[in-house]
């Protein structure tokens, strides 16, 4: 029998099927329609999901099924999300509208008939609600809090003499919890020194540690193997390698401490996840989360420092210190330099220096040697 070029929707494959709630019963066959067609394009399971939760939270705000929903529904459905108390960024947005476009656009491709069949059971069919006069458009690099930032080279040293006075706190009262706190101190230190995202730092196991043939002199801790790095467009995990660098080499020493003596008393075993809890666990995100503004909170930072701004002062130090744009690039994970240089805010010592290098080349002075090209 000749397949059907028109297409076959699911609904077709189940004209027998008799729902009580024929309306939910065809808005599951699109979300597990459209569930099939993103699975099939190689996308992840958790980009599917959280892009079936936004659809969910659509049509439970417009109360109404797809075949039914208007531009006005998306308007309201905006206005709603930034009047809020928690109103959503734009980013946030963004998002949505996105989401919401490329459902529609799957349920108005003719190539799976939904357009006929909702015309045939209720008389009316699904249309894209998304146009270019209702979404939002993008109009600068970075729509983040203006408070995210990097940490002052102060700062960022304030931070990690908390974390090292916690361990030596604890071991000075006899009390337990040392070799936590030790642990915690090496994984903050360890993310800024590579530059790595929370996720990648927790998913990190022992063998991903490794020796730089370039640079002998950091022995086993020369590169770290990131294996969970940031997908881009729903795809699976990206791998990187990050270079241990010259300005940062003390990392090295906190992470042979740790392998070497602290670790082995969480497990008996030498391979599996670098950062393991008490009970032989892998640190979770939220534990990173909650511990990070724990030790912030002690050094008296500013607030709205998260995790993240470590990752911000290693791209904005490596800046400062002369890497070119094209390593930092491919050291942070960023498929596009664009991005690169949202994260990069160097401080006023650098743009200090840069100032008085072409003051000295143009009007002369004690930097006109250095300020050549």
């Amino acid at each position: 029998m000749a397949q059907d070029p028109r297409g076959v929707s699911p609904l077709r494959q189940l004209r027998n099927v008799r729902a009580l709630d024929e309306g939910r019963f065809v808005f599951e066959a699109m979300l597990s329609g459209w569930a099939d067609q993103q699975s099939s394009r190689g996308l992840a399971e958790r980009t599917i999901g959280s892009r079936e939760l936004v659809i969910r939270r659509f049509e439970e705000f417009a109360g109404r099924y797809p075949w039914e929903w208007s531009p006005g529904d998306l308007e309201d459905y905006t206005t709603q999300a930034k009047s809020r108390q928690r109103p959503a960024t734009p980013s946030a947005i963004r998002g949505y509208h996105s989401i919401i476009r490329l459902f529609c656009d799957y349920l108005t491709d003719p190539r799976y008939r939904w357009v006929a069949d909702c015309e045939e059971r209720f008389g009316s069919a699904p249309q894209q609600v998304c146009h270019e006069w209702n979404t939002l458009a993008h109009l600068v690099d970075y729509e983040g809090r203006p408070q995210r930032r990097a940490l002052t080279y102060d700062e960022i040293e304030q931070f990690f003499t908390v974390a090292d006075r916690r361990v030596e706190t604890i071991l000075q009262r006899g009390r337990k919890g040392a070799l936590a706190a030790l642990r915690d101190s090496q994984i903050f230190k360890m993310i800024y020194a590579y530059g790595l995202r929370r996720a990648e730092a927790v998913g990190l196991d022992v063998a991903d540690l490794r020796p730089n043939g370039v640079a002998p002199r950091f022995g086993r801790f020369g590169a770290v193997d990131v294996r969970w790095g940031k997908g881009a467009q729903g795809s699976g995990p990206r791998r990187r390698s990050v270079l241990t660098i010259p300005e940062l080499d003390w990392i090295t020493e906190g992470l042979a401490q740790w392998i070497d003596h602290a670790r082995p008393r969480f497990t008996a075993g030498s391979a599996g996840p670098l950062w393991l809890t008490e009970r032989g666990t892998r640190v979770s995100l939220r534990y990173i989360d909650l511990r990070f503004a724990q030790l912030r909170d002690e050094a008296e930072l500013p607030s709205e420092l998260s995790v993240h701004a470590l990752r911000h002062t290693y791209v904005t130090n490596l800046i400062e210190w002369g890497y070119a744009e094209k390593f930092v690039q491919d050291q942070v994970g960023h498929a596009y330099a664009s991005t690169t240089a949202i994260y990069t805010s160097v401080g006023d010592d650098f743009k200090n220096r840069m100032i008085n290098r072409a003051l000295s080349r143009i009007y002369g002075g004690p930097h006109a040697e250095d300020s050549r090209p």
